[in-house]
């Protein structure tokens, strides 16, 4: 069977193509971030320490390693996060708009992504919980509802499981998965709402980062970004290779 233009746009074309080199160059600016975040970024005070320390040839007095380093890759990896929601809510209209079941299978690889992120997210910022602020867990509002967004991936492919048709089971994630894409924006905007949140606010007019951290914080955020798109891409090219040979496989049964 000839492949379409579409198909051949779909496997093999430019957007899998440059795939891999997009994830490589993500990584890539990922490590650079991570090497300037331990070189050159500043440090800020963080929990106290019972002596002084010499970091870097330089006396410390406060525990100023991992709970602030730790922001370099969190925000980054919860930004990728919510673009992996958006994507994910984009492709559930578009499968309700359409009934085409390769929205579908979009917005499902787009909510796997999301989960993958959304789980390194709530494990960097326990860590960084536990330095600054001396607890593993507290109900502070940008937690709370960045945990009621985790609960609500996890319903996700829960709900995927348990319905077996397969048009029924695309509108019931559909919906549910633009209803969980809502709690992204509530969770980004708590603690400009509440003030008396603990979290603190990283996007800002004035970003609030000297350009030393400013540097290492965007190479990680647009490498971390660049490696969701390679993921993304990678992953759908596999289901549909899957698909394709399901179908021939049946094709030969039959």
């Amino acid at each position: 069977m000839a492949q379409t233009t579409k198909d051949k746009f779909a496997v093999g074309g430019i957007l899998d193509t440059i795939a891999p080199w997009v994830m490589l160059l993500g990584g890539l600016l990922i490590t650079v971030g991570f090497v300037l975040t331990f070189t050159t970024a500043p440090l800020v005070n963080g929990a106290g320490v019972n002596e002084p320390a010499v970091i870097g040839g330089v006396v410390i007095a406060n525990k100023l390693l991992l709970s602030q380093k730790i922001f370099y890759w969190h925000v980054p990896v919860a930004v990728a996060s919510a673009v992996a929601l958006v994507l994910m809510a984009y492709f559930s209209v578009r499968f309700l708009m359409t009934r085409k079941h390769e929205y579908d299978m979009r917005a499902n690889i787009a909510m796997e992504l999301s989960l993958v992120f959304v789980l390194c997210t709530m494990v960097s910022g326990t860590f960084w919980e536990r330095f600054e602020w001396g607890v593993w867990w507290t109900w502070e509002p940008r937690l709370t509802t960045y945990f009621i967004l985790m609960m609500l991936v996890f319903g996700y492919f829960i709900l995927r499981n348990a319905i077996d048709d397969p048009e029924r089971r695309g509108v019931y994630c559909a919906v549910f998965g633009i209803l969980s894409f809502v709690d992204m924006p509530i969770s980004f905007v708590v603690t400009r709402l509440v003030p008396s949140s603990l979290h603190p606010v990283v996007f800002r007019t004035d970003s609030g980062l000297s350009p030393d951290m400013l540097l290492p914080f965007l190479l990680s955020m647009f490498g971390m970004c660049m490696v969701l798109y390679g993921l993304y891409r990678l992953r759908l090219r596999t289901q549909l290779i899957q698909e394709r040979v399901d179908a021939i496989q049946e094709t030969l049964e039959d």
